[in-house]
């Protein structure tokens, strides 16, 4: 039996506001040197972000958010983004 979740509860916070508090099946952030897919299970890490889309995967419906920087800090489990909404 593995010991991977199915889902990672995703929050995406703001400065004006918390834009998404979701479990999700997968999320991509914009990173400093190119996107990065995160998956359940996947390593802990902590990154700075750069300006582009945040895309998830909720319930089989896909969404995405522009935003323009920030950090993520990602664990097995959860993914926590502070970041502002581009404009």
């Amino acid at each position: 039996m593995s010991d991977v979740p199915a889902r990672l509860r995703l929050r995406v916070v703001t400065p004006r506001r918390s834009l998404v508090d979701a479990e999700v099946e997968f999320v991509s952030l914009p990173g400093l040197d190119g996107l990065l897919g995160i998956l359940p299970g996947h390593r802990p890490l902590m990154t700075a972000l750069g300006r582009g889309p945040i895309e998830l995967r909720c319930g089989g419906r896909d969404e995405s958010y522009e935003i323009d920087g920030g950090y993520a800090d990602i664990h097995p489990d959860h993914v926590l983004v502070f970041t502002r909404l581009a404009n």
